[in-house]
C-alpha cells in the first residue's frame, strides 16, 4: 500500500514557476514508476510526466517538454515536478500516481495503482 500526498500548487502568473512535490508512504517507493497527471475542467485526465523507479528514464507529454522536469529522491520517498514558463493552458488539478510496472514507463492512467488527492495549479494570463 502506498499513500501519496501532493503539495506546492497555487496561483501563478503566466511565465512563472511552481514546484510540485509528492510525498509517499511505504517502504517500497523506490520500486514504483511515478507519474504526474493533470485534469482541467471539462477535460479528460492526461499524463504530464513519468519517471522510472531508478530515475534514469523519463517521459513528458509534448506540450510540456523543455518547460517541466520530473525528478525523484528515493531516500526521501518524494517525487517532484518543476514547472517553468507556465501557461494558462497548464491550469488544472495535478495528481501524483504510483505504478508497479517494472521496467516500463507508461502514460496510461490505468497502469497506475495509487493516486494522490490532487493539487490545484492556476496560471493567470
Amino acid at each position: 500500500q502506498v499513500q501519496l500526498v501532493e503539495s506546492g500548487g497555487g496561483l501563478v502568473q503566466a511565465g512563472g514557476s511552481l514546484r510540485l512535490s509528492c510525498a509517499a508512504s511505504g517502504r517500497t517507493f523506490s520500486s514504483y514508476v511515478m507519474g504526474w497527471f493533470r485534469q482541467a475542467p471539462g477535460k479528460e485526465r492526461e499524463a504530464v510526466a513519468s519517471i522510472s523507479w531508478g530515475g534514469s528514464r523519463t517521459y513528458y507529454r509534448d506540450s510540456v517538454k523543455g518547460r517541466f522536469t520530473i525528478s525523484r529522491d528515493n531516500a526521501k520517498n518524494t517525487v517532484y515536478l518543476q514547472m517553468n514558463s507556465l501557461k494558462p493552458e497548464d491550469t488544472a488539478v495535478y495528481y501524483c500516481a504510483a505504478g508497479n510496472m517494472g521496467l516500463r514507463l507508461s502514460s496510461s492512467s490505468s497502469d497506475y495503482d495509487y493516486w494522490g488527492q490532487g493539487t490545484q495549479v492556476t496560471v493567470s494570463s
